[in-house]
């Protein structure tokens, strides 16, 4: 069992909403349940008894009373939840009205914006008669290309209020990586920033925006947000489309009007990352979303009134679907746009105090990041408000647990999350009652059968398997746009155990009930086929002062597969013979010979999506000269080229 970094206090758990919604289900159903992990089973074996909890904790409210929680067939996919229940998800976004915070906006060069409740409610209303007016309703595809901004929460409530369905990418973005979503699902209006800042630049997005809107035909309505280039004018667009800018769109209006939709409604189309084809469009549905979000905000994180949740995410991540849900707890939240170190790299810390931060959520990378750069902010900022790290996208490496608690802070619930935008949620999860053990995630999340499967469909503790789920939960994805037949949907996640959910995570489940991931199970290795989770070795790797990054593949040599590591190091620091020995001694002693690399060869840069994570795929692909679809997904689509007919790998 690896060392306990952090216990909570006996007070704190008891203060907790998770453990008083323990409490109450002790008393509901005269159980006993003393611990989560004990509360996580009983969450699992009996799902409508919890499910039904979780309704009754947060209060969903619905129009029309369901006739029962769940109806399932023999296997998934095939649940029926809450049916003939109605509700709105944005009303539950918007219950309070008073002159408290709800929003902050903060962009990279420091302009600070807020709403409080009731001017948020205001402006959802404008909004929200102006898509009306522009024909907006049930089922319609609203989509944005919008920064991180206040703006941008305005225009997905207004749009989830009228039961039309919301999609967002960010303007990052490259032109067919946009094409690619939007042009899949035909959106009746388009809302996108005019220009946007980042890293101290300001990028016009003019041409790019009239290269997209010959793509889409279906547009009817494009709203432009000035943002970062104040100069923009409705002429500026060539589109058959009606033209306006935010301002002259809408005015903030009285009372949002609340449209009652099937709990199964369609809310959100997120994406797939597209860096091996075209991208999935994943639907998710109104009660699903919202069900899953209030128990991973209110229980997992113990947000509620008085919280401040904030989340580094651009709004082409599902971590921005999932940051703003907090609102339905009662929590303010914390949007920033910009680069996470500009103009330095302790910008985002000193946001926690400035803006009084409970809970605030990053990235493996941003950790590794902040430790390189020697920033210890234990000693440079206050943090007395910070109550949680939330830390997910990849895996979290030991240095990073050591480095939260011996330089970030020491009183912190370090909290590493796995699930995925097919989900728009976590699988694995921290939680308030339970400790922090080094490398681990705390558990598994409630409601969520979890188990880690072997090739054989068995399940297995303490051995490296695939992540499954072994039954319905309500935030599976209602299906794929244009797959009629839901042959894609059960093609993606129920093919490798027929009625398994499997995930496509390299996972284990340690005898004491926490989890560790180890990788996509795509990227997984198999050396002399043994399967090596690339996680595994990267853990290694980051123990050596003069890495920066690295992405490991396998490449195809003599009938089998040999471990290729690819590193970015320090500026000034040499890839001699000396620091390969290095390296490969620290994986050696730490893991097992099958894993320490047959090459390791220096680049510059590691090729990463949008949203920050390594894309093995595309660099494997590299290697063995075949194709790579889409790198419009892809953050710095040029690293690739380093990877290409390297001499080095021909022998």
């Amino acid at each position: 069992m690896s060392d306990i970094l952090w216990q909570p206090e006996a007070n704190r758990i008891a203060q907790s909403r998770l453990d008083t919604f323990r409490r109450a289900i002790n008393e509901r159903h005269g159980l006993d349940l003393a611990s989560y992990d004990e509360l996580h089973t009983w969450s699992v074996e009996q799902r409508e008894a919890f499910w039904q909890a979780i309704v009754d904790q947060f209060d969903i409210r619905f129009h029309s009373q369901p006739d029962a929680v769940l109806r399932e067939g023999l296997q998934m996919p095939s649940a029926e939840w809450f049916s003939g229940a109605t509700l709105n998800f944005a009303e539950h976004l918007l219950r309070r009205r008073d002159d408290a915070v709800a929003v902050v906006a903060v962009a990279e060069n420091g302009q600070r914006e807020q709403l409080t409740w009731a001017e948020l409610a205001q402006h959802v209303a404008g909004f929200q008669n102006s898509l009306q007016a522009a024909g907006v309703g049930l089922g319609d595809r609203v989509a944005a290309c919008m920064p991180n901004t206040w703006q941008t929460l305005v225009a997905m409530l207004a749009t989830t209020s009228l039961g039309a369905i919301w999609s967002c990418s960010s303007p990052d973005f490259g032109t067919h990586g946009v094409i690619d979503r939007f042009g899949q699902i035909e959106p009746k209006v388009l809302i996108t920033c005019a220009g946007y800042r980042y890293a101290g630049k300001e990028i016009d997005q003019t041409g790019k925006l009239n290269e997209i809107l010959q793509q889409l035909p279906s547009l009817r309505q494009l709203i432009i947000v000035p943002y970062a280039r104040a100069q923009a004018r409705s002429e500026d667009y060539r589109t058959s489309a009606n033209v306006t800018l935010w301002n002259d769109f809408y005015q903030p209006g009285d009372e949002p009007r609340f449209i009652p939709v099937p709990f199964d409604h369609p809310l959100y189309i997120l994406y797939s990352s597209g860096t091996t084809g075209v991208p999935k469009c994943i639907i998710h549905s109104t009660g699903g979303v919202l069900l899953q979000h209030v128990k991973e905000h209110g229980l997992h994180c113990d947000l509620g009134p008085g919280s401040r949740l904030f989340y580094y995410t651009t709004c082409g991540w599902m971590m921005w679907n999932w940051l703003v849900s907090a609102l339905a707890v009662g929590s303010a939240i914390v949007l920033y746009d910009g680069s996470p170190f500009h103009p330095g790299p302790e910008r985002l810390i000193d946001l926690i105090d400035d803006e009084r931060i409970n809970v605030f959520g990053t990235s493996p990378k941003f950790l590794a990041t902040l430790e390189s750069s020697g920033l210890k902010p234990r000693l440079s900022h206050d943090l007395s408000s910070l109550k949680t790290l939330l830390c997910t996208g990849s895996a979290l490496s030991p240095q990073s647990y050591d480095f939260v608690y011996r330089d970030f802070k020491s009183d912190v619930c370090l909290a590493s999350m796995s699930g995925g935008t097919d989900i728009v949620s976590c699988f694995v999860n921290g939680n308030p009652m339970s400790a922090v053990r080094r490398s681990e995630m705390m558990g598994k999340s409630l409601g969520m059968a979890v188990e880690v499967w072997n090739d054989a469909g068995q399940a297995v503790i303490g051995e490296k398997g695939e992540l499954v789920c072994t039954r319905h939960f309500p935030a599976m994805p209602i299906g794929l746009w244009n797959d009629p037949t839901g042959e894609k949907l059960r093609a993606s996640y129920f093919s490798q155990f027929p009625g398994v959910w499997a995930q496509g995570d390299y996972a284990e489940q340690l005898p004491h009930g926490a989890m560790m991931i180890h990788g996509r199970s795509d990227a997984v290795l198999n050396p002399g086929g043994v399967r090596i989770g690339t996680a595994e070795i990267y853990r290694q790797v980051e123990k050596v002062p003069q890495v920066l990054d690295s992405v490991a593949i396998g490449q195809q040599w003599q009938d089998d597969v040999r471990v290729v590591l690819f590193v970015r190091l320090k500026d000034g620091i040499v890839l001699d013979e000396s620091l390969q020995q290095q390296i490969r001694q620290v994986i050696r002693a730490n893991t097992t010979p099958r894993h320490v690399p047959a090459k390791i060869l220096a680049v510059t840069d590691i090729p990463r999506t949008i949203s920050g994570k390594v894309v093995e795929l595309a660099v494997r692909n590299v290697v063995h000269g075949q194709p790579v679809k889409n790198t419009d997904a892809l953050a710095n689509p040029e690293a690739l080229e380093q990877f290409r007919n390297r001499p080095e790998l021909t022998d």
